[in-house]
């Protein structure tokens, strides 16, 4: 979802000048996504019993920051995918009804187990989203300023706010939260193959993707500023012209003939989301439920009841929100995004505490270059979220 909204919306409001604070965000929270499937594959165990071992403190401290962050990230991912899934199919619903009815669907699947079939179509039709995109930034770059790749002309204009920068960071590629749910499929996927992945082939695999989400989010950059910078026009804040005119970039670009194309790679990409979030969250609680209270001796699984029900409360409060104040589709993701650039910082020490951490074999361990981006990353991160609240209170 950073790469459809907050990367198009960067090169449409600013060309190519904020291309730095996409690699930046990308560098400094390359250790700390990383953190996650390296814990799982050298320890058999996930990030929540990484920061159970840390201390009690850790592990509430986790619990606190997601029960708090959950509702506001979940509702931001289905209320984008409602208003696409309301223009896509022409549904007359409101938006409400339309989320209510993308949480369901998620639901279902994810109960009938048909997560992993669904998994390999999605990423077919992501694989061809990823191919229209870099194609169309291709078509798109010609037109673009080539004067905006430098940042400080947009310095000198103040032409991108501070919020905007840290909201184009929180998600860029995600929020942290997801090396947590990262080391819980990993387990999964262990489990499902009867073997644990080495550390090579885990980080091998993270790597690969992560590259990939880093070259996605650059030909968003592209064709934003290709197709919309400096031409009087901008994003609109309404969900379903949102939508409107992030398909009508491609069409604009690569012709009318893909249009139904895309519209199926976008749509299906962000149901994909939603139905990662959708899981991920309540995994993530049913986890450290069971760690808190049952400790580290127990192997057993998760509780499925703490699963479903943590599920259900998130999906009735998502609707309900949506519901009684659907705002602004692009001031939501901004706030949620936000939200997750503030608690990069907690979760970057969190996963840094747990992979350095005397259960995880030496050989496993991050090196020193990781490590001192590891630091460099918290610094920075740190001192910008510091910066930026405190500048709320003056």
């Amino acid at each position: 979802m950073s790469h459809l909204v907050q990367s198009t919306r960067a090169g449409a409001d600013a060309g190519f000048a904020l291309w730095w604070v996409i690699l930046l965000a990308l560098l400094l929270k390359y250790p700390f996504f990383e953190y996650g499937p390296r814990y799982a594959a050298a320890t058999g165990e996930s990030l929540v019993e990484g920061y159970r071992r840390v201390g009690r403190w850790a592990l509430w401290l986790y619990i606190l920051i997601t029960v708090s962050t959950a509702l506001i990230v979940q509702l931001a991912v289905v209320l984008f995918t409602a208003f696409l899934f309301r223009y896509v199919f022409g549904l007359p619903w409101s938006p409400a009804a339309v989320a209510a009815l993308v949480t369901v669907l998620c639901a279902s699947l994810l109960f009938v187990g048909r997560f992993r079939g669904l998994d390999r179509s999605v990423k077919l039709v992501v694989a061809l989203l990823s191919v229209s995109t870099v194609f169309a930034a291709v078509v798109a770059l010609p037109r673009a300023d080539a004067g905006t790749l430098l940042p400080w002309p947009l310095v000198e204009r103040h032409a991108v706010a501070l919020p905007f920068l840290l909201a184009l960071m929180g998600w860029m590629p995600s929020a942290i939260d997801i090396s947590v749910w990262s080391s819980l499929w990993t387990l999964a996927k262990d489990r499902d193959v009867g073997s644990r992945a080495s550390v090579r082939h885990a980080l091998l695999d993270f790597r690969i993707g992560y590259v990939g989400t880093g070259l996605l989010a650059v030909a968003f950059v592209v064709l934003g500023a290709g197709v919309m910078h400096g031409r009087g026009t901008s994003f609109s804040a309404q969900g379903t012209q949102f939508a409107i005119q992030l398909v009508d970039l491609y069409a604009q670009t690569l012709g009318g003939w893909l249009r139904p194309i895309v519209l199926i790679a976008v749509v299906t990409t962000m149901f994909s989301t939603a139905l990662t979030v959708i899981d991920g969250f309540p995994r993530a609680i049913a986890r450290s439920v069971r760690v808190a209270v049952r400790g580290l001796d127990d192997p057993g699984r998760d509780d499925n009841a703490v699963y479903w029900a943590s599920g259900a409360v998130l999906g009735i409060l998502t609707v309900v929100v949506i519901a009684t104040f659907v705002g602004s589709l692009t001031a939501m993701v901004d706030f949620a995004t936000t939200v997750s650039f503030l608690t990069a910082p907690v979760l970057g020490y969190l996963n840094l505490r747990a992979v350095t951490a005397p259960n995880v074999p030496r050989a496993a361990r991050p090196g020193r270059a990781l490590l001192a981006l590891s630091y460099t990353g918290l610094v920075l991160l740190g001192g910008t979220a510091l910066v930026y609240l405190v500048s709320l209170l003056t």
